[in-house]
């Protein structure tokens, strides 16, 4: 059994504050028995996207910037995979939501970036994020783990794709209000579970922020569908614990992902 994390948390309005937070629900994390932790979407700042058509440069973070190395340092004191999600600024001058997935040792494995960019209320995202392309799924000290962040979920491709990938783990870093469709994003979130035979953490951040109020309420989905461990609407870790040998058996059982693998070869 493999013991993981979702760190759900408040957002400050500074990114010192956020990352000392951070570095602390890491440590936290690790000395629990966790192999993972994921936190929400854009994590170290403000949600911005609220706003439509501001100036966030000042938000903008770099793959070798000073944060996702605190981040990494944390990670490799705490021995736990840490999956973050920041806004990156590209070499090329592009902006993405982007997920830093780090190994337990510190090592940076990679960026993941969100495909579907929403724009509407509240989720002016496509004034700030440029899309990325794919869902790749990471070899870590906590098993193979896919993320797909926030809006992509509702596109069931992604999960799919992380699934027939080998995935055991998805992990989903979000943004989600107060006052949304909670129980149907339950449904969702135990219908892709069940449908690709794995596990899925959904990280989503809490509190007010102006005058939005975040919802907390993550929640983390078995392959059976089941809920297997939900949050209130405060900061806090939320544990489950995943089983990759009774994953994989159902997988081979229901034969759902070696049926499409088939088929697409």
């Amino acid at each position: 059994m493999t013991r993981f994390a979702i760190a759900q948390t408040v957002a400050a309005t500074d990114v010192e504050t956020n990352l000392a937070r951070a570095e602390t629900m890491i440590a936290k994390a690790g000395a629990s028995g966790a192999r993972l932790v994921v936190f929400p979407e854009i994590h170290l700042t403000p949600f911005f996207p609220k706003h439509k058509g501001r100036d966030a440069s000042g938000w903008a973070m770099h793959e070798d910037g000073p944060e996702i190395t605190r981040l990494a340092a944390a990670a490799q004191v705490a021995n736990i995979v840490v999956v973050s999600n920041l806004y990156i600024e590209s070499d090329t001058g592009e902006r993405h939501d982007a997920s830093p997935v780090i190994d337990a040792d510190g090592t940076l494995l990679g960026l993941s970036r969100m495909n579907e960019i929403s724009q509407f209320d509240g989720f002016w995202e496509q004034d700030y994020y440029a899309p990325g392309a794919g869902w790749p799924v990471y070899d870590t000290a906590a098993g193979r783990v896919g993320v797909v962040i926030c809006y992509d979920r509702h596109f069931p491709e992604s999960y799919r794709a992380c699934a027939t990938a080998g995935a055991e783990l998805i992990v989903t870093p979000t943004c989600i209000e107060a006052g949304e469709p909670l129980d149907l994003f339950e449904a969702e979130m135990r219908t892709l579970s069940y449908h690709n035979c794995v596990y899925a953490a959904l990280a989503n951040r809490c509190g007010p922020e102006e005058t939005r109020l975040y919802a907390g309420a993550s929640l983390i989905t078995g392959p059976d569908g089941a809920v297997l461990a939900r949050a209130g609407a405060e900061e806090q870790l939320l544990y489950a614990e995943l089983d990759p040998d009774a994953r994989r058996a159902r997988a081979e059982a229901l034969g759902w992902l070696r049926s499409r693998t088939a088929r697409d070869a």
